[in-house]
């Protein structure tokens, strides 16, 4: 039974959040699902990936999301001749004007910020791609011997462009886990697309306002752990990973385009997005639409399938969710 505290955050959640939709939607267009999955994001305490190709106002979304929720935000063009250094920071010699000695001083990178956008992460290196390693699953970084916090909530929100292969490096399996949710940008429909056109040649966009900040997010975050999981959910949960890996429990068709499955890190991911979803939709506990909901933003970013043609990865974890409806 939910105190009437945690009611009372969890209204106050809602009701922010509500708040932060609407205000979003005075830049983006449509993209409902795709802000339902970075809400789960943020009330997570995760770090998501966002696929699609470009123009799809990806960056305008992030950079509008970081304005409404109140962190310091900074955005990271991704290049092949990017190095660790430039993410993380580095050590400058520096004179003393006092003393006249010269000593090492650690400046800091952007990486030290508290929502971070990683754009384009496909087109950098994978040395600098993992320099995100330990700043994704530690909310901190080492460098020269000294660890450095990062300012909490620490997210980072990647991009990445699907249709394009020259100049890319595919990011490490290890990496993939890290990101908790995987986000699919499509094509705007038909009536979006004119009601895009209209906004973007004509006035300018309105500013945008802070909704919340940092300690009520980090409030909030608190609160979805709190939400109540029943044992027959999590069995549900860990059955629908379970599946997806080669093993007795996988169907034999799928054995066939599937060479890896999703490990522990997704049955934890769906737990907690399922807590998010059910706590942004007024309820303090959760369902199994819940789970079916938030899963294939889960599993289909840490699938390694077959070189087989014309593979679907949204569809085979369409299958292995739907085995357990």
């Amino acid at each position: 039974m939910a105190s009437s505290s945690d009611l009372e955050l969890q209204k106050s959640c809602v009701d922010h959040f509500d708040s932060i939709r609407k205000n979003l939607h005075r830049h983006i267009v449509g993209m409902d699902s795709v802000i339902d999955a970075l809400f789960w994001t943020l009330l997570c305490r995760g770090h998501a990936l966002f696929v699609g190709v470009p123009g799809l106002a990806k960056t305008l979304l992030i950079s509008s999301t970081s304005e409404l929720v109140g962190l310091k935000f900074n955005r990271i063009q991704f290049t092949p001749d990017m190095m660790p250094s430039d993410l993380i920071g580095a050590e400058i010699l520096e004179e003393d004007r006092q003393s006249g000695r010269r000593q090492f001083q650690f400046r800091k990178g952007p990486i030290f910020c508290q929502l971070l956008l990683a754009d384009e992460i496909n087109r950098t290196p994978p040395k600098t791609q993992s320099a995100l390693l330990q700043a994704m699953q530690e909310g901190q970084v080492s460098f020269a011997g000294s660890t450095h916090k990062l300012p909490p909530p620490f997210v980072v929100f990647a991009t990445q462009n699907p249709i394009e292969s020259e100049g890319t490096y595919p990011l490490p399996e290890a990496q993939l886990d890290r990101f908790l949710f995987s986000i699919p940008i499509r094509y705007p429909q038909l009536e979006e697309e004119i009601e895009i056109v209209k906004k973007t040649t004509s006035e300018e966009r309105p500013p945008l306002m802070p909704v919340v900040g940092a300690e009520d997010l980090l409030a909030y975050q608190e609160l979805v752990r709190r939400v109540p999981l029943e044992d027959s959910l999590i069995r549900m949960i860990v059955e629908i990973v379970n599946r997806s890996r080669p093993n007795e429990m996988m169907a034999s068709e799928l054995k066939e385009v599937i060479r890896f499955g999703a490990g522990p890190r997704a049955s934890q991911a769906i737990a907690l997005g399922a807590k998010s979803r059910a706590l942004l939709d007024g309820r303090f506990a959760v369902r199994e639409e819940d789970i079916y909901k938030v899963a294939p933003h889960v599993l289909e970013h840490r699938l390694v399938l077959r070189k087989l043609r014309d593979l679907n990865p949204s569809k085979i974890v369409e299958r292995i969710v739907q085995a357990s409806v």
